[in-house]
């Protein structure tokens, strides 16, 4: 796998009360911790998004349960922490003309910076229009606190 991509579990679900918790609760029994997390729902289930520190024990944990998982690429991009900052690494993947499918913050604890992770439907090209332009792309290392960029 390219260092520089981020493995991400989504896992269906029933808009029903104490699924996320269920799901929260299991990884958390079996040692598996949450490094970034989005939700997004409809009427009738949601996608829950995770960045574990064990990306296979929680697909394991996860399916056991009975839920419903797949494991995609995203990527981490470092951002400074100021009005208009995103603004302008979204206008860079504009122009670039990259399809953005979502986004979400991950929890960081660097003063003037961000961190947010995209899923693209083209990651390839998105990593070397984001490197081209001297972002930071930070790998899943990063991600799972193994390293510090």
């Amino acid at each position: 796998m390219d260092p520089k991509r981020i493995r991400q579990v989504s896992v269906f679900l029933e808009n029903r009360s104490g699924r996320m918790a269920k799901i929260t609760t299991a990884l958390g029994q079996e040692g598996v911790d949450i490094r970034a997390l989005a939700l997004a729902d409809a009427s009738d289930f949601g996608i829950l998004r995770l960045v574990l520190t064990d990306t296979e024990k929680g697909v394991s944990i996860l399916k056991a349960k009975g839920f419903t998982v797949r494991v995609t690429d995203v990527i981490a991009v470092k951002v400074d922490d100021h009005p208009g900052g995103l603004g302008a690494l979204l206008t860079i993947l504009e122009n670039a003309g990259l399809n953005l499918e979502y986004v979400y913050m991950l929890n960081h604890q660097t003063p003037d910076q961000a961190v947010f992770i995209f899923r693209f439907d083209n990651p390839d090209k998105a990593l070397d229009v984001l490197t081209s332009n001297g972002l930071s792309v930070l790998g899943e290392d990063f991600v799972l606190g193994k390293t510090s960029n």
